[in-house]
This record gives structure tokens, C-alpha cells and sequence, in this order.
């Protein structure tokens, strides 16, 4: 499912590409690491393993993975930065990514699976129950100090929470602003936060998914949400969203007619 919605993202079919036509950004699609070898057309192929592997049975990642995901976000922040962008968004699309989303959330918060889980996409009840077994039973085997950022992303995390770790990184690195996506950007920009304290200045939290997770990520990177829409459908749609508010709070900002344009005179305040 993964490798299909990439194919429509590639051509820019998919929710983001639609949405993005109308609001003239511009999406810039990588194959970090789809568990695929067939090259996808319209992906920058920037794939660092084929696929993410199973935490269950070890860590996610090498750590040379890890940095190799993390790098490649901090270099396309740089290239962008080159081409004149002023403004970037995180988004991200993968199947399973709320499940090691939450891990990592978890981990990182200090919380237990039922604090943070959700049915991302769609779970059946079963599912659902499965996906916070799983993540219970990572939380015990690997009994994480929250501070460790870097063991955490890399052993419960995936290759596209590593790439958005980057990215966010370089946009501090860089000063760009950042507008970040749902519940899986908001587990990247923590964890980036605790490896590079002070990226969350850069930050902007575009919406509030319904994830369980969702605030407590943003409480943590001390962010406050503009859309409270009850969002899920991840692509870096929530971020396309609000650079269209930003866009129309910019210019009024610009633009807007101010008293001395009216002969009113100024609010007095007084304390």
C-alpha cells in the first residue's frame, strides 16, 4: 500500500498533491526508505535501506541508518534553503507509522501504550489491541531512559521519522521555519528537540490530529495547534493547510488598514 500511494504521490495525485495544486506549494516527495526496489517516478531517491525492520525482533535501525535518514532531512532542508524557499513542511506517508510513531512518543514521554495509542488509519478493535501489545511489549524489553532520544528513534522509530528529525533540524540549522504535519511529524520533532535543543523555536504545529498523542507531543515541544479538525490523513496535508493561514495572516499583516488610516486615534491602555 506503502509503494502504491507513493506512485500517486509521485504524480501528484494523491490528498497532499491535490491540495497543494490549490494552494501553490510545492511537494517535494522522497523515498527514504520504501521496501521496495522498484524506483518510483516523481520520488527524489534518497533510500537509505529497504524498509524499516521489525522492532520486535531488534532495533529499527543501524545506527549508521539512522544518521544516513537524519542527514539526508538536514541536507534537502540546505537544498531548499539554496532554491530560495523561506517556509518548508513536514509530512510523511507510510503504512504502520502511527504504531512506531506512538513507540517513540511513549519512550519519549515516559507513557505507557495506552496513553498514547490510537487507531491511526483505521484498526479493528483487534488491531487496535495488537498495536498497544506491541508497543507495551517494546517499552518493557527495551526500558528506554526518555532522555535518550538518539536510542530511541533509532530502535522503535522508522527511516521517515529519522528523515523528518532531519529536516527539522535543518530548518534550525538553517533558519527556516518549520510547519509540522500530525501525531508522526510531532514524534520527529521531539525527538529532534532532545537531540538538538532549541529546534522548537523553528516550529510551527499546524493542527491537532485526533491521535491520542497528539497534544501531549505538542505540550512537550511547548507548541500551541492552530487547527483542532480532528485530522488523520497525514501527507503533510495539515501543514498545506496552514500555509494557506499563514499566507492570508501575512498579508493583512502587510496590508490591513490601520487607525491613523481611518483619523481614529490609538487605544489608550491603562494599567
Amino acid at each position: 500500500v506503502t509503494r502504491l500511494v507513493a506512485k500517486k504521490m509521485g504524480r501528484g495525485e494523491s490528498s497532499v498533491g491535490k491540495m497543494a495544486k490549490k494552494t501553490g506549494v510545492d511537494v517535494i516527495p522522497v523515498d527514504i526508505g520504501i521496501c521496495s526496489e522498484e524506483p518510483i517516478q516523481g520520488l527524489r531517491q534518497k533510500k537509505v535501506a529497504q524498509g524499516t525492520r521489525n522492532f520486535r525482533t531488534g532495533p529499527a535501525m543501524s545506527e549508521e541508518e539512522m544518521l544516513a535518514a537524519i542527514s539526508c532531512g538536514i541536507e534537502l532542508a540546505e537544498e531548499c534553503r539554496d532554491q530560495g524557499y523561506r517556509l518548508l513542511g513536514t509530512g510523511e506517508m507510510g503504512i504502520g507509522n502511527t504504531t512506531t510513531s506512538s513507540a517513540v512518543a511513549a519512550a519519549l514521554l515516559g507513557c505507557t501504550a495506552e496513553d498514547v495509542t490510537g487507531y491511526g488509519a483505521g484498526l479493528s478493535k483487534e488491531g487496535f489491541e495488537r498495536k498497544k501489545k506491541v508497543i507495551e511489549e517494546a517499552l518493557q524489553n527495551y526500558r528506554f531512559q526518555k532522555e535518550d532520544a538518539f536510542r530511541i528513534l533509532q530502535t522503535v522509530g522508522g527511516l521517515d521519522l529519522a528523515g523528518l528529525a532531519g529536516v527539522i533540524i535543518g530548518g534550525a540549522m538553517y533558519h527556516i521555519p518549520v510547519v509540522l504535519d500530525g501525531v508522526i511529524s510531532g514524534a520527529a520533532a521531539l525527538a529532534a528537540e532532545r537531540m538538538v535543543p532549541g529546534v522548537r523555536q523553528f516550529l510551527i504545529a499546524s493542527h491537532q490530529s485526533k491521535e491520542p498523542v497528539a497534544g501531549k507531543l505538542l505540550d512537550a515541544l511547548s507548541l500551541q495547534p492552530v487547527l483542532y479538525a480532528g485530522l488523520a490523513l497525514g501527507e503533510g496535508t495539515g501543514a498545506v493547510m496552514m500555509f494557506s493561514l499563514l499566507d492570508i495572516a501575512a498579508d493583512y499583516y502587510r496590508n490591513a488598514m490601520k487607525f491613523s488610516d481611518m483619523d481614529i486615534l490609538p487605544y489608550s491602555r491603562f494599567t
